[in-house]
């Protein structure tokens, strides 16, 4: 792998979020994604020693071959990012230019929806 990195927002772009609720009036909600970094899928072929307490009786020796990311894997943060990435282009969002983790979408009435992205943190704005 080549890339590292966890995709953080920038603290200007939360500060203008914030601004924008409070101009307004939109509702602003905080989620965390629990299990975001399994969600990834590996690149590259990556093995590793059987977990301690889940040995195979007989091949103790063997490796397991990761078929999604996992915590503590130094390319899961940008897997994770690709894959919402991915799926937030593909439902509509525009990524910011200035921003790689903000994301909007102007809704049929004329209002937009905001999302900040910070690792597997979210924040969202909308009416």
């Amino acid at each position: 792998f080549n890339d590292v990195f966890s995709p953080v927002v920038k603290h200007s772009s939360i500060r203008v979020l914030l601004a924008l609720v409070a101009m307004y009036d939109l509702e602003l909600e905080q989620l965390d994604v629990k299990t975001a970094f399994l969600h990834g899928e590996l690149e590259e072929q990556i093995y590793m020693e059987q977990p301690h307490g889940f040995e195979v009786e007989g091949k103790e020796d063997h490796v397991c071959l990761l078929k999604k990311s996992l915590y503590g894997l130094k390319q899961s943060p940008r897997q994770w990012y690709k894959r919402f990435d991915s799926f937030m282009l593909g439902h509509g969002y525009t990524r910011s230019m200035y921003d790689s983790c903000v994301y909007f979408r102007k809704l049929n009435d004329g209002s937009f929806v905001y999302l900040l992205l910070y690792v597997d943190d979210m924040l969202i704005a909308a009416k």
